[in-house]
């Protein structure tokens, strides 16, 4: 009995603790704060300085395929004496740490303050170590600081979305799109989908498969993805008198290595242009490795918004394709 009452016992002691770790996670506030913008915790001299100077570098760096500079993250610095209460609710936050004691480091926490949230602290005992852990780490903290993004937009998009049932009839696989848009275009191997701004101001998606010899695993292939996409829009949504989009061959486009739905995939970010007619903006063409169907997965945004910015847009089609779900 004695035995028994001891185990009795230490399951209860085990659950109260469960609990507790549960009561703690589950009272976390809800973060906040806009899209891309990160909350800088560091003393006002840091920041004026060169780990300032660094973190500006790198977190509002201009962001790659667009056709004037926009930053990408937007910053707010908070001194350390002031991050307390609501200013620690921000959902991404870049925490520098200096002092004699504290070692080189830098670490990524989830949920540290609210949820969801995603905090990168990055210490040394110098400027120069700190700045050396930025620079090591910068594309660690990024990624986890768009995951984290991509995540909120995502859930925002899930409010009201769009009946995509035909694209996962004749495509196979599942993707969320706000409501805002609408299909323009559906055959049995393409759809074209726009969304209005205003004063014929739009942002589109294209979603198409091709063969997996279409794309060579080589140096050439991003001319092989240009090639591909410029077919596409020739021949699938061409304009009046021969007019056609093509990718802007005055920008070469970047090409980055991305995962999605556990997929390998190639990212191109650049310009597109309108061969015969004044008009041009930002593309992000996802061509996603799908074995199992033998064929590549084709998603491409692309944003004609003259006049207005377009970092925004391009990230809402970013979070859109990377919802993207193969059957």
């Amino acid at each position: 009995m004695r035995t028994l009452y001891a185990l009795v016992l230490c399951l209860l002691l085990t659950a109260c603790g469960e609990k507790k770790q549960d009561d703690k996670k589950r009272y976390l506030p809800e973060s906040n704060g806009n899209l891309n913008s990160i909350s800088v915790v560091i003393d006002n001299d840091l920041w004026e300085g060169s780990i300032g100077e660094t973190i500006r570098k790198t977190f509002a760096a201009s962001i790659y395929g667009l056709p004037v500079d926009e930053p990408m993250f937007k910053l707010r610095q908070i001194p350390p004496q002031v991050f307390d209460g609501f200013a620690t609710r921000s959902r991404i936050i870049l925490k520098i740490e200096k002092g004699e004691a504290i070692k080189p480091t830098t670490k990524i926490a989830n949920e540290a303050f609210a949820k969801p949230q995603t905090v990168a602290i990055v210490g040394g005992k110098t400027n120069q170590e700190i700045i050396y852990q930025l620079t090591e780490a910068k594309e660690k903290i990024i990624d986890a600081f768009n995951k984290e993004e991509v995540k909120e937009k995502q859930r925002r998009i899930k409010l009201d979305l769009l009946d995509v049932s035909g694209i996962e009839n004749k495509l196979g696989f599942t993707v969320n799109i706000p409501s805002a848009y609408r299909i323009a275009k559906a055959d049995d191997d393409f759809f074209w989908i726009r969304k209005n701004l205003s004063n014929s101001k739009t942002i589109e998606l294209m979603f198409y498969e091709v063969p997996l010899e279409t794309i060579s695993k080589s140096d050439s292939t991003v001319v092989d993805i240009v090639k591909m996409r410029d077919h596409i829009t020739k021949t699938k949504i061409p304009g009046e008198d021969g007019i056609y989009m093509a990718i802007d061959d005055a920008y070469a486009p970047g090409m980055f290595n991305a995962i999605i739905d556990n997929k390998p995939a190639y990212e191109i970010r650049g310009i597109w242009e309108m061969r015969g007619f004044t008009m041009a903006g930002p593309f992000i063409t996802y061509a996603i490795e799908d074995k199992v169907n033998k064929r590549y997965l084709i998603a491409d945004g692309y944003v004609y918004a003259p006049s207005l910015q377009k970092a925004e847009y391009v990230f809402e089609l970013e979070s859109i394709i990377k919802s993207i779900k193969i059957k």
